[in-house]
């Protein structure tokens, strides 16, 4: 238990301080790019997390990407949608035995389709979301649109390779 949560406690803290002192510097594609790896926090909690530890986390990571960017609520808004959703999405891709307690929704547990479509969709819903109140009108719609869906793909590709680079670890546990 202890193990447990000093682990994803080190989890959140170095994703959200790799985004806040490295990626947010990186210019991608004059701005057009703005991958967000702290994400792949939410998206990789175990699937026994209750819903409302995982609301809070994800309200939690938004608030401390906010503090760094001084964006307020901005991530705290996008991450708890994401959270929500989260929510949704393991019900509607749950298999017919239910999830192993303990494990987490990562391509070495459930494989690279299923993970695709889950994180996939989690990370649109964010980034959708973020990048719409960041401009805070429909007026721009399809570069807007299109921002969000750049840089989504973006965040998924660093979350496959972040994984990658973990898979060692991960299969060791």
């Amino acid at each position: 238990m202890i193990g447990t949560l000093a682990r994803h406690t080190i989890q959140f803290l170095f994703l959200v301080l790799l985004q806040a002192l490295v990626i947010d510097h990186v210019d991608l594609a004059n701005g057009w790019v703005v991958p967000y790896i702290y994400v792949l926090f939410i998206i990789s909690l175990p699937f026994d997390t209750p819903p409302w530890a995982t609301l809070l986390l994800g309200f939690a990571l938004g608030m401390a990407m906010d503090f760094f960017t001084s964006t307020p609520g901005m991530h705290a808004s996008a991450c708890t949608v994401m959270a929500f959703a989260r929510l949704w999405m393991l019900r509607l891709l749950e298999p017919r035995d239910g999830y192993d307690k303990g494990k987490r929704p990562i391509v070495q547990h459930m494989g690279i389709r299923w993970y695709m479509a889950f994180a996939g969709v989690l990370v649109v819903v964010h980034h959708l979301w973020l990048f719409f109140v960041e401009v805070y009108r429909f007026d721009d719609f399809p570069s807007t649109f299109l921002r969000a869906l750049m840089s989504a793909a973006a965040t998924l590709v660093l979350c496959l390779l972040a994984q990658a680079l973990t898979a060692r670890s991960i299969q060791a546990r």
